[in-house]
C-alpha cells in the first residue's frame, strides 16, 4: 500500500470527442499499467456501445503506478469521464472522488460548451485544474486561439497550459511529473472511525453488488464487517482491489485509495450512490457530504414489446439503474401498450443509450413511447398538478394554465452562422437573451428555450446548419405559461393513449397531420374503413382515411341488369356496416415505432 503522500487521485474532463479516451490510453502504456500486446484503443470504454458511436458513457477508474526519477513509486488513480451534456451526473460524481482534474482542449475546436460546463464542476469541487492542449499533432491545430480562449472564458493562464497529443505520446511524460507536482494528494479527515464515498455501482450476475468507492478514512479489508449510512443495512466484505484496468483483489483499501468493494449484497437495491460506507467495529459519527441528486429532465413509457417479459424488464432495469443512477423509472400502465414503466432521463441521449442497453446487456425487446417532459398544471380551483405524462392531463375546461420548463442553453458557434441559430433558436419558440464574442471567430449565444422544443432534433440540426462547429450546453431556468393543448390521435373513435403529446396551440395541426399521415401508412387496410383522427380537447383538425379491403362481389353475377349487381353491392355495404359498430382494429407494433422513434421523426418540423 502506497504512503497517502504518493497518492494522486485525477480525473479527465472535457468536451465530447476532444481525445479523453485516447489520452487516457497513452497514461496506461507510459506507465506499463497495459501490457503493450493487451493495448487497444479507447481502451477503458468497455462497452460495445461507447466503441460503436465513438463517446464515453460510463466514468472508467483505474490505478497505475509511475516512478518521475526521485526514487519514489507514485500510485496514480484516474477516472476517465464522459463529455456529453446527458451524461453531467457521471462527471459531478467522479469529482467527488478525485483532488484534480485535467481539462483537455482540442487544438483544432478550441474551448467549447461543454468545457465550460464541466470546468465549472470541477471549481466548484475546489480540485486543481491543469489545463491539457490535445491533438497539437495535427496540421490544424490553432494553439493562439486555444491559449487566447483559455484566458478569456475559462480564467485559466496560459502558462500553465501543457501540450500533449494523445495519439502520439507527445508530451504525455511531461504531463505525468505535472500531475504529481501540481494535484496536492488526498487528505484524511478530521473526524475519527472509517468511511468511504460510493461513487459509482455496478451489478454482477455472479457477485452481487460491486460499489465503486473513495475512501476517506481508516482502512477496509476482506472479512470487515460494513455499515451503509442510507438504510442501516450491514454486511461483509467479500472482496476488495482495485481497477488495473480490470478489476483485481487486494488485502486492503487504505484512506486515500480508489478502488471497489463487494460486500454481501444481492439486491440492487440495497445500494445508494452517493452512500458512505463505515466499519461497525470502527464507525464514523456524520456520513460524508455526498452529491445532490439528480433530477430527470426527459420522460418516456418504457414497455416490453411482449406482456410476458415484464417480470424480466423490471429485473433488468433495477440492475441498469444501479449502474446510472441518473435514470429513474415507475411501474405504469398503458389502454395500448399493456403493463410498462414511466421512465426519466437526463436527455435524448441518455434515454437513447438506456434504450439500446436494456435491448443489448439485458435481452429485452422494448417499445418507447413519445418523449415528454414534467408540465405544472394549475387548476380554477386553485391546485397544482404535475404531469409527465400527456395521458394525466385534467379536462381543459378546468385548467387556469399550464406551465412547461425553460432551458437556458448555451450555443457556442462560429460568427458566420450566428443568424441561422437565431432562425433556428425562434423556430423552436426560444428568444436569444445575450451574445456575447469569445474572440474574432467564435460567440456563445445565450438562449431561453422551452424543454421539449429541444428534445427531438434541436441538436442535430444545431451541427447540421453549422456543418458541425456548433456546441451546447443547457441548464433549467424554471418554467413559465403558455398555450399548450393535449394532442389526441383516434383510430375508429377510440383515443391511443401511446400517441398522446402535449403541444403548443399554433403547432398543434401540423404535428397533428403529420402523425395521422403517418399511421396512414403503416397501419395496414382493414375489413372496413378506418378514420384516423387528430383532436384536440375535443376537435377534430386532421383526418386520413385507412382503405377498406374489399370482395369482388360481383364476380358471381354473370348476367341480369344492374338491379342484381345493386343488390348485392347494397348487401355488401350492410355488413361492413355491422362489421365497423363491433370491428377492433390491430394496430401493429410497426406502428408505434414509427410514429414515435425520434429520428424518423428528425426533419420533419416535429414540435
Amino acid at each position: 500500500m502506497a504512503k497517502i503522500e504518493l497518492i494522486r487521485n485525477f480525473c479527465i474532463i472535457a468536451h465530447i470527442d476532444h481525445g479523453k479516451s485516447t489520452l487516457a490510453d497513452r497514461l496506461l502504456e507510459l506507465t506499463g499499467t497495459v501490457e503493450k500486446r493487451d493495448l487497444q484503443e479507447q481502451l477503458l470504454d468497455g462497452m460495445d456501445l461507447e466503441r460503436e458511436r465513438g463517446i464515453t458513457i460510463k466514468s472508467h477508474p483505474v490505478r497505475m503506478h509511475f516512478d518521475p526519477g526521485d526514487g519514489n513509486t507514485y500510485e496514480l488513480n484516474l477516472i476517465d469521464t464522459p463529455g456529453h451534456v446527458d451524461f453531467t451526473y457521471e462527471v459531478s460524481r467522479s469529482l467527488s472522488a478525485c483532488e484534480g482534474a485535467l481539462l483537455l482542449i482540442d487544438a483544432t475546436q478550441g474551448v467549447q460548451a461543454q468545457t465550460v460546463a464541466n470546468v465549472g464542476l470541477a471549481f466548484r469541487q475546489n480540485l486543481k485544474v491543469i489545463p491539457v492542449i490535445n491533438k497539437i499533432d495535427l496540421p490544424a491545430a490553432n494553439l493562439p486561439l486555444c491559449y487566447e480562449q483559455m484566458e478569456e472564458i475559462l480564467a485559466l493562464p496560459r502558462e500553465e497550459a501543457l501540450c500533449v497529443s494523445g495519439k502520439t505520446g507527445e508530451g504525455v511524460p511531461e504531463l505525468l511529473k505535472a500531475i504529481i507536482e501540481r494535484i496536492p494528494h488526498p487528505e484524511t479527515g478530521d473526524e475519527p472511525g472509517c468511511s468511504a464515498l460510493i461513487f459509482d455501482s455496478n451489478y454482477d450476475a455472479f457477485r452481487g453488488v460491486v460499489n465503486y468507492v473513495r475512501v476517506r478514512n481508516g482502512t477496509f479489508r476482506r472479512g470487515s464487517r460494513i455499515r451503509l449510512f442510507s438504510n442501516g443495512i450491514e454486511s461483509e466484505i467479500k472482496e476488495v482491489g482495485f481497477f488495473s484496468p480490470g478489476m483485481r483483489a487486494d488485502e486492503e483499501l487504505a484512506a486515500g485509495s480508489v478502488g471497489y468493494m463487494i460486500p454481501n449484497l444481492k439486491s440492487p437495491s440495497d445500494t445508494r450512490m452517493g452512500d458512505t460506507i463505515t466499519d461497525i467495529k470502527d464507525p464514523c459519527r456524520e456520513p460524508l457530504p455526498g452529491f445532490k441528486e439528480v433530477r430527470p429532465m426527459v420522460f418516456s413509457g418504457i414497455y416490453p414489446i411482449d406482456t410476458a417479459d415484464y417480470e424480466q424488464l423490471k429485473a433488468s432495469m433495477a440492475k441498469l439503474q444501479l449502474n446510472d443512477a441518473a435514470f429513474m423509472y415507475q411501474a405504469e400502465t398503458s389502454a395500448a401498450l399493456g403493463f410498462g414503466f414511466r421512465c426519466g432521463f437526463l436527455g435524448l441521449l441518455h434515454m437513447e443509450i438506456i434504450q439500446e442497453r436494456l435491448r443489448r446487456e439485458y435481452n429485452c425487446d422494448i417499445i418507447a413511447t413519445y418523449p415528454s417532459v414534467i408540465y405544472h398544471v394549475y387548476m380554477k380551483s386553485g391546485e397544482e398538478i404535475d404531469v409527465d405524462n400527456p395521458v394525466f392531463l385534467p379536462d381543459p375546461s378546468g385548467i387556469d394554465r399550464i406551465e412547461e420548463p425553460i432551458i437556458n442553453c448555451h450555443i457556442m458557434v462560429p460568427t458566420a452562422y450566428i443568424g441561422d441559430v437565431m432562425n433556428l433558436v425562434m423556430s423552436k419558440r426560444g428568444f436569444c437573451t445575450n451574445t456575447t464574442s469569445v474572440d474574432a471567430n467564435h460567440v456563445i449565444i445565450t438562449a431561453e428555450i422551452p424543454m421539449h422544443e429541444i428534445l427531438i432534433d434541436f441538436h442535430d440540426k444545431l451541427k447540421s446548419i453549422t456543418r458541425g462547429y456548433g456546441s451546447m450546453d443547457y441548464e433549467p431556468a424554471g418554467y413559465r405559461a403558455d398555450k399548450l393543448v393535449k394532442l389526441d390521435i383516434l383510430v375508429n373513435g377510440e383515443p391511443v393513449d401511446a400517441f398522446s403529446s402535449i403541444v403548443h396551440t399554433d403547432m398543434a395541426y401540423a404535428r397533428g397531420r403529420q402523425l395521422a399521415e403517418r399511421l396512414k401508412e403503416v397501419i395496414p387496410p382493414q375489413m372496413f374503413q378506418i378514420a384516423i383522427q387528430a383532436a384536440v380537447g375535443g376537435k377534430v383538425i386532421a383526418r386520413e382515411s385507412i382503405r377498406q379491403l374489399r370482395k369482388n362481389v360481383l364476380a358471381k353475377c354473370y348476367g341480369g341488369d344492374i338491379t342484381r349487381k345493386r343488390k348485392l353491392l347494397e348487401k355488401q355495404k350492410e355488413g361492413k356496416k355491422r362489421m365497423k359498430l363491433i370491428g377492433q382494429v390491430n394496430i401493429p407494433q410497426e406502428a408505434f415505432v414509427a410514429v414515435l422513434k425520434a429520428s424518423e421523426l428528425n426533419g420533419k418540423g416535429s414540435s
